[in-house]
């Protein structure tokens, strides 16, 4: 079996951790030329998760303000440079700002190689997973150590942070664990735009971290639900990986599914199913019938969910 194949297999089964170290060893994709939202909102595709040789990690959004540029996430290692290029190409004004999602290695990895005048803002648990003495390297913390520790987020928020004014206003906001322990939407007000991070993986079952960086597939249900009923007048979506924009309804519509098969996990749990009972019985509802199960996340989502992780 190839290296590449045993990487996909790694990374299909939720292992991103080993992942990440492996994919260090993978010739450096191209990133993907930035393309236009609305009015002064761009967005750099990472491009799919399963396409390994062009994958260059989760999706970017470069918001350009009067007072300067604010991304969106990072990349994977590698990119920080080449992304600056293509902020470039729309606009003639310095990066003043990052914002990151959260601290997987395919959301901050390029974080340590912008320049060192940009205020990186993120949640405070996201902060402290990339703080952490030692990690797992899906989490990153390594990237932060010594000298970088400076790419640290200096600004942070509990539950909610407004940045800028007028038609530049950027709102963040936290409805507790997740994908990890610290996501953060971000909505930019005036474009009537969002990007979600990893919390909105499309129509798959979501890889939840619940080991090395604090995700929840308990409240990962909750947490959809508090963005749905919070935010309102959004139109369009950046998911961490979507390769396109998609809509709010396909946000909400992802939202529904996963409050159905959590549900329907915690019923089996009560009737006296075992997870594995559930796992082998579960299929997707026929009005989700172009959501993939792969296996292995219902699996991982059935036995953390049992175990009231």
């Amino acid at each position: 079996m190839s290296r590449m194949t045993v990487l996909l297999a790694l990374v299909g089964a939720g292992s991103i951790s080993i992942g990440a170290a492996a994919y260090q060893a993978q010739p450096k994709p191209a990133v993907r030329d930035i393309q236009k939202v609305r009015d002064n909102l761009y967005f750099i595709s990472g491009g799919d998760t399963n396409d390994r040789p062009t994958w260059t990690g989760g999706n970017v959004a470069v918001f350009v303000t009067a007072q300067g540029v604010v991304l969106v996430d990072s990349m994977l290692p590698g990119n920080g440079a080449t992304l600056l290029q293509r902020v470039k190409s729309v606009t003639d004004k310095p990066v003043i700002m990052l914002i990151n999602t959260h601290t997987h290695f395919d959301h901050s990895g390029s974080n340590n190689e912008l320049p060192g005048s940009i205020e990186f803002i993120a949640h405070e648990n996201t902060r402290a997973n990339m703080a952490q003495a030692s990690c797992a390297p899906v989490t990153n913390c390594a990237a932060f150590k010594g000298d970088n520790a400076k790419y640290l987020p200096k600004r942070t928020y509990k539950d909610t942070l407004s940045l800028l004014s007028g038609k530049d206003q950027i709102n963040l906001y936290y409805f507790g664990r997740g994908h990890t322990s610290g996501d953060t939407w971000v909505v930019f007000p005036a474009v009537r735009a969002m990007h979600t991070g990893d919390m909105f993986p499309r129509k798959h079952m979501p890889f939840i971290d619940v080991p090395d960086s604090g995700g929840s597939a308990v409240e990962f249900n909750a947490t959809l639900k508090k963005a749905v009923s919070t935010i309102k007048n959004v139109d369009t979506v950046i998911g961490g990986h979507t390769p396109t924009v998609v809509t709010w309804n396909d946000f909400r519509e992802y939202t529904d599914f996963y409050d159905e098969f959590f549900n329907s996990v915690q019923a089996g749990l009560k009737a006296g199913k075992s997870a594995a009972e559930l796992v082998s019985g579960y299929k997707v509802p026929p009005k989700y019938k172009d959501f993939p199960a792969d296996p292995a996340r219902v699996k991982a989502n059935v036995e953390a969910i049992a175990a009231g992780k």
